[in-house]
């Protein structure tokens, strides 16, 4: 099956003349396009703005750089490298204290509603709901289409805008909804919208096909796995479970082939290895798409590279000492060390330069680490041992550590990645939802429900997947042979093994070993900030966050969250002073930041 590629989406909305507006005001009600609504109501109209829908996944729809607001495409990056992770604890900012300062308050949890990061979040975010918001407003006065493609394209239509609302929801909270229906779209944000989201993924999931002739474009299945993630974000555990199971008992991805874990973890983060049994639902990258840009190609991480490497730029998004020692296991039971994991901190070379020698550290860890994290003397996937220093560029401020489940393999650079500007974009998709994360949503819901045998059973699953030798990472020997260059010799000392029912004992007990569990699994991969809020603990855990990290590295010396101020970022207040209707504003500022 081909991709839903980004480059076919751009020729296609160039075609009919109706790429998105430059304007910020999205609650300005704008044209549908240069073309008369006549002219879009057939099949090829309809479709090309479903495509231009699918297109503002990338969050790259937001208008560009303007002075009040930013625009830059890691504000609304679709991985939420920043709002999830970074915020989540599992990463710095890195650089340097005087790049991009904007996101140094919104991590240390002292930011204002004028922070341009949040306009430019909302802003792309509605850019999405504005396209499919057209494609329902055009399908209905479209007539050459059969029943089943109008369904077919109506509910991909609202599966998309129940994804944007989603991200609107678990950031901002209370947001104003607009639909195709809506006459004003200055509405105010003082009705909660789960209902509303919880509808468009119902809709979807009935009206969707199981197989999709474009392995991007949402199927059934995945509309299942999200509207079971709405239920859980709602704490309707019950409901989650049974959509849940069902999705594991039956689900197929667009391509139809049943969705089952990878045998190697890596794999889901190689571009040559995507859209697979693991895949419920990405958005697709493309690099070297013709267009000059990297605007196909995850432009939103092109910050997001070792610095003074081959990369190039920009020495951002560097894992911390404290989700490093996360992965530390007990070297007698090969389980993670659930308390007390800073003490006894992997070793890092954190102060030492490149010269200066340096031993890895020896101790038991989870091989996931090493397929997470970049760190000194360990293989850099094919590109030689991450060097330390001469990669970092300020150690002080951002630690020694580099991201790596978005870094492209040297063996296969001129495939998957893009150097058609001053940093690399990158052919790797962005996960929404990959199965393992519905495994562990379900292992959840089941502990919550009271069997803690099948919780821990699905736990299990992702830890055996982890437990395969022939995915663990291996030293590297031949730095003139990438894609041979690895020794059969485990590039560390790789101990991992299953949990019994002691660790299941109960509830309480269950739950923390699958908190832990989402933590190795989803590192960096934007789920943390929101796992930590809806959980309940973001105050507990990001405050004894601040003051270990915080002693490490000086992006987060000052760092403080306050529960319920800061479960929520603040509605930007562009938005707010855009909404004013008869002297009074539309929209309604989040608690405690005014």
């Amino acid at each position: 099956m081909k991709k839903l590629s980004i480059s076919y989406i751009l020729l296609a909305l160039l075609a009919l003349g109706i790429t998105s507006s430059c304007s910020e005001e999205f609650l300005d009600q704008p044209a549908l396009g240069a073309l008369g609504d006549d002219v879009l109501a057939n099949r090829d109209g309809v479709n090309n703005l479903l495509i231009g829908a699918y297109a503002a996944l990338d969050g790259q729809g937001s208008g560009g750089t303007d002075a009040l607001g930013g625009g830059s495409g890691w504000e609304a990056a679709p991985e939420n490298w920043i709002y999830g992770t970074v915020a989540g604890g599992e990463a710095s900012k890195g650089s340097f204290a005087g790049d991009q300062p904007a996101i140094d308050p919104i991590v240390n949890f002292y930011s204002s509603a004028s922070n341009g990061f949040f306009n430019t979040k909302w802003k792309a975010t509605y850019e999405g709901i504005k396209r499919t918001n057209n494609v329902l407003t055009i399908l209905a006065a479209t007539e050459d289409l059969t029943q089943e493609e109008r369904d077919n394209i109506s509910a991909q239509a609202r599966f998309l805008r129940g994804h944007f609302y989603f991200e609107l929801k678990k950031m901002f909270n209370m947001v104003p909804w607009v639909d195709e229906n809506t006459e004003d779209p200055n509405q105010p944000n003082n009705v909660d919208i789960w209902p509303n989201i919880e509808a468009d993924f119902e809709y979807a999931y009935d009206k969707l096909p199981e197989t999709q002739d474009d392995f991007g474009r949402a199927n059934k299945w995945a509309a299942a796995a999200y509207m079971g993630k709405t239920y859980l974000y709602q704490k309707k555990y019950q409901e989650a479970n049974t959509i849940f199971k069902q999705v594991i008992a039956n689900g197929v991805n667009s391509a139809g082939v049943k969705y089952e874990l990878l045998g190697k973890f890596a794999d889901n983060f190689d571009a040559a290895k995507e859209n697979n049994s693991e895949t419920i639902f990405d958005i697709q990258m493309v690099a070297n798409a013709g267009t000059g840009t990297i605007s196909n190609s995850n432009s939103g991480n092109m910050l997001n590279f070792p610095y003074n490497s081959p990369f190039r730029c920009c020495g951002f998004y560097q894992p911390t000492q404290d989700l490093v020692n996360s992965f530390k296991t007990d070297p007698t039971t090969g389980l993670p060390i659930l308390d007390n994991y800073n003490q006894d901190p992997v070793k890092s070379d954190m102060g030492l330069t490149s010269t200066d020698a340096f031993v890895p550290y020896t101790g038991s860890l989870d091989p996931r680490l090493d397929w997470t994290v970049g760190r000194r003397g360990i293989p850099y996937h094919d590109w030689g041992h991450h060097p330390g220093q001469t990669w970092v560029r300020d150690q002080s401020y951002g630690g020694p550590y580099a991201p790596k489940k978005t870094i492209y393999w040297q063996a296969t650079q001129g495939l998957y990645s893009d150097q058609s500007t001053w940093a690399p974009g990158t052919a790797i998709n962005v996960h929404v939802i990959r199965y393992a994360d519905v495994l562990l949503m379900t292992a959840e819901t089941e502990a919550q429900l009271g069997n803690l045998t099948g919780a821990m059973a699905l736990v299990n699953e992702i830890r055996a997947r982890a437990m395969n030798v022939d995915g663990y990472l291996k030293q590297y020997i031949n730095v003139n042979a990438p894609m041979n260059g690895f020794s059969t010799t485990p590039a560390a000392n790789y101990n991992i093994n299953l949990y019994t029912s002691a660790q299941f004992g109960d509830m309480d007990s269950a739950l923390k070993v699958i908190y832990r569990e989402r933590k190795l699994e989803l590192a960096m991969e934007g789920h943390r900030f929101f796992d930590l809020v809806r959980w309940g603990i973001a105050e507990s855990e990001l405050n004894a966050y601040f003051a270990y990290q915080g002693s490490i590295t000086k992006d987060v010396e000052g760092g403080k969250f306050t529960a319920p101020k800061n479960n929520y970022y603040p509605i930007p207040q562009r938005q707010i002073d855009l909404s004013v209707k008869d002297g009074t504003p539309m929209l309604t500022q989040n608690p405690s930041y005014n």
